[in-house]
């Protein structure tokens, strides 16, 4: 299985994309105080996926999937402050959100998978595309 083959990870990829579209267009300061914090830690959430996944074992490849689990939590504060200081609608705010819930329960669903001898069989939309 390859790394592209996880859903996790495009999902995360998909996320990290969503968030610099936003970004991109604010002026200096705004992408230079909150923007580039979004980015990094929304770019951070595929990026753990990535290197744990070319980890050789199991315990050492979950403790970057729990990285990418921080770095999402910090996007949702970096979102949370965008929107507090009107850079980002509520719409916006609400869809990266949901977004973010939705690869949450992605990743847990595949942390708690891995290491297991079925991984991901149970739970194909989390891990592997069939």
């Amino acid at each position: 299985m390859d790394l592209e083959d996880l859903r996790v990870y495009k999902k995360g990829m998909e996320v990290a994309e969503l968030i610099w579209k936003i970004v991109i267009p604010w002026n200096h300061f705004e992408k230079d105080t909150l923007g580039k914090q979004m980015v990094r830690s929304s770019d951070s959430i595929a990026a753990n996926i990535s290197e744990g996944f070319g980890r050789y074992h199991h315990k050492d490849s979950k403790k970057f999937y729990y990285y990418s689990r921080g770095s999402l939590f910090e996007t949702k504060t970096w979102i949370a402050k965008t929107n507090k200081r009107n850079l980002l609608d509520d719409d916006k705010h609400e869809l990266l959100i949901e977004e973010l819930n939705i690869l949450g329960k992605m990743l847990n669903k595949f942390i708690k998978s891995v290491g297991t001898n079925m991984v991901n069989e149970d739970e194909p939309s989390y891990g592997k595309d069939e």
